[in-house]
């Protein structure tokens, strides 16, 4: 499969997909959102296919010599470590791309696990620190609950 300069449309991401399974593409920046399951593990942009990267599979994007995410903003490059650029030569074996899209969607896995504990945290300490005003309490609605309606 010839890769180089080809334009990564949805046909083109559905077919490479294919031995992974049902993958759901959205526009996403200059590209493509790629997920599974509901979580995004892939972007498909002009500068190549990244997938989602933690600690544990980092190791193998740098074996092969990739690099991790950079986009330019006029002060200065920002690299996004947590997704890393495909291996070019993984475009022409859509069975070992596969196995590396797997990896990926387990480490977005593994960040969303991460993240959610934070979440909660931070939205019990909120609830704690709101205060209620007294006639409200008395009937029994708080605060949260009115904004919550009136949007």
């Amino acid at each position: 499969m010839l890769w180089v300069g080809t334009i990564m449309d949805r046909e083109f991401l559905t077919d490479l997909f294919a031995d992974f399974g049902p993958v759901t593409i959205r526009p996403m920046f200059s590209g493509f959102g790629i997920s599974a399951d509901g979580t995004n593990f892939a972007l498909a942009l002009r500068a190549g296919l990244y997938f989602r990267a933690d600690e544990v599979t980092i190791p193998q994007y740098e074996a092969e010599g990739s690099k991790p995410f950079q986009y330019q903003t006029r002060a200065k490059t920002v690299t996004v470590n947590s997704y890393w650029q495909l291996p070019a030569r993984l475009f022409d074996d859509t069975e070992e791309l596969s196995a590396w899209a797997k990896a990926a969607l387990a480490a977005a896995q593994r960040a969303a696990v991460k993240k959610r504990p934070k979440a909660r945290k931070a939205a019990k300490k909120a609830a704690t620190t709101k205060k209620t005003a007294p006639r409200e309490v008395a009937a029994g609605k708080s605060i949260a609950k009115k904004a919550r309606r009136k949007r």
